[in-house]
């Protein structure tokens, strides 16, 4: 039995939803979202869905947001120690990084899912109702970026907007990778872009 059936058959047919969510987008990305498909792999009719879930939108947004979460639970058991000269605060920061575009690679159907379109990125405050609310791993990303300032490294002043020339470098650079030319080198090389594209960035707003 799958993972959503046995889900829904404890009685959680919000969450077996989800997980249905998750096993189509693993593999289709955003396009193998489709609701029927959802239900019929729960065991449900569509209208059963619609209790939980206005519309085929917010859903994407609860399965995005799970994917998001998953996401920065890899990035937290990636952080490597710090290397000789590297203080332990950048060396959260490159994880973050690194993670970043490793997660990609690994799961490009979830990541387009969660970070494939303007839509998504509104997807973790849609799934909470918080306005305020942020994807999980722009949450790690901020608070390496404030765990520089801590440490003594990024001046208080260069802080504010420091996050966004970070995501554009990795977003870009797994953009490239999965649909770019760089994405046609062997592993190596593409882990040797990533390495340089993260100590780039992370050189940039230090100078």
């Amino acid at each position: 039995m799958d993972l959503a059936r046995a889900t829904y058959h404890h009685g959680n047919l919000r969450l077996a939803l989800i997980d249905a969510g998750l096993d189509l987008t693993r593999t289709g990305g955003s396009k193998g979202l489709v609701l029927r498909d959802v239900t019929r792999a729960v065991g449900v009719s569509p209208n059963a869905a619609y209790r939980h879930f206005a519309d085929r939108e917010s859903l994407r947004a609860a399965v995005a947001t799970r994917i998001q979460a998953d996401m920065a639970e890899r990035m937290l058991a990636l952080q490597p120690p710090a290397h000789p000269g590297m203080s332990e605060a950048r060396a959260r920061l490159t994880a973050v990084g690194l993670g970043y575009i490793s997660f990609a690679l690994a799961e490009p159907g979830w990541f387009d899912v969660a970070f494939g379109g303007p839509d998504a990125f509104r997807a973790g405050s849609a799934a909470s109702n918080d306005a305020g609310a942020v994807p999980a791993p722009l949450a790690f990303l901020l608070d390496a970026l404030d765990g520089l300032v801590d440490s003594g490294e990024l001046a208080p002043a260069a802080r504010p907007g420091a996050e966004w020339p970070c995501w554009s470098a990795v977003h870009g650079c797994a953009l490239l990778a999965l649909h770019g030319p760089l994405g046609q080198q062997p592993p190596d090389v593409i882990q040797a872009a990533a390495q340089r594209t993260v100590d780039a960035a992370i050189t940039g707003i230090l100078s």
